[in-house]
C-alpha cells in the first residue's frame, strides 16, 4: 500500500486537499491528514496545501516540529508537492507578516502584488489579492503535466507570489498585470501557487499525475 501524508500544520484546505487526491487515488493507495512527524517520515508521498498568511503557517510549522520533518521529507528523495503556502514557505524569505523566514529549500524570495497593479493591455486596474481562473503556461516538460492541455486554466487566491533565484527551477508561468512563477520544479518537489484541488479537471489530474510520478522529473 503506497501512503500519502497531507500535512497538517493547523492551517485551513487541508481536507480539500485530501479528498481530491482520495478521487483520483489508485487502488491501494491511502491519503493521511497528520500532524505526526512519525507518519510523514513514514510516508511515500507528501503534500504540503495551505492557504493564508506565511507567518502563522511557519509558526503552526515550528510548533509540531515539522519544518524539519518538510526538510527531511524532501531530502529523502520522496515526490514532494507544495500548494499555495506550500510553495512559498519553500523559498528563503517571505515579505509577508513584515518579513518572514521560509523554509530556504528552494533559492529565491517572496513578493506582493503592487496595489497599483494594472492590465497592460487596457490599463485597468486588478484586484489584490489575485483570485479567480488564470491561464497557466508551462516552460518546460514534466510528468505533472502529463494529458494538461497548453494554457489550461487554473484556480488562483493570493496576494504574493514567489521569485526564483534560479530559472532552472521554474516549472510554469501565468499572467496578472505581468508574467510571474506559478510553478517550481527542482528534483523530487513540485509546488504550484494556484489550487489543483479547485481546477476541476485539469487540477485533478495534476494531483493524479502526481501520484505516479516517479520523481525522476
Amino acid at each position: 500500500m503506497q501512503t500519502v501524508a497531507v500535512i497538517d500544520y493547523g492551517g485551513s484546505n487541508l481536507r480539500s486537499v485530501a479528498k481530491a487526491l482520495e478521487s483520483v487515488a489508485a487502488a491501494g493507495t491511502r491519503i493521511v491528514v497528520s500532524a505526526e512527524p512519525g507518519t510523514i517520515r513514514d510516508a511515500h508521498r507528501v503534500v504540503f496545501p495551505g492557504q493564508g498568511a506565511i507567518g502563522a503557517c511557519m509558526d503552526g510549522l515550528r510548533a509540531h516540529g515539522l519544518d524539519a520533518i518538510v526538510t527531511a521529507a524532501i531530502a529523502s528523495g520522496r515526490p514532494f508537492l507544495g500548494i499555495c503556502l506550500g510553495l512559498q514557505t519553500l523559498m528563503r524569505a517571505s515579505a509577508e507578516d513584515g518579513g518572514t523566514d521560509g523554509l530556504g529549500i528552494v533559492p529565491g524570495h517572496v513578493v506582493r502584488f503592487a496595489d497599483a497593479l494594472r492590465d497592460p493591455a487596457t490599463g485597468a486596474r486588478l484586484k489584490v489579492p489575485h483570485m479567480g481562473w488564470n491561464r497557466v503556461r508551462a516552460v518546460h516538460p514534466h510528468a505533472l503535466w502529463d494529458g494538461i492541455a497548453a494554457r489550461s486554466r487554473f484556480y488562483f487566491v493570493h496576494s504574493y507570489y514567489v521569485v526564483p533565484e534560479d530559472p532552472a527551477d521554474i516549472a510554469a508561468v501565468t499572467d496578472y498585470g505581468f508574467e510571474f512563477v506559478c510553478a517550481i520544479a527542482r528534483d523530487n518537489v513540485f509546488a504550484t501557487q494556484f489550487h489543483p484541488e479547485k481546477s476541476q479537471r485539469s487540477g485533478l489530474r495534476l494531483l493524479a499525475n502526481f501520484l505516479a510520478w516517479n520523481a525522476r522529473g
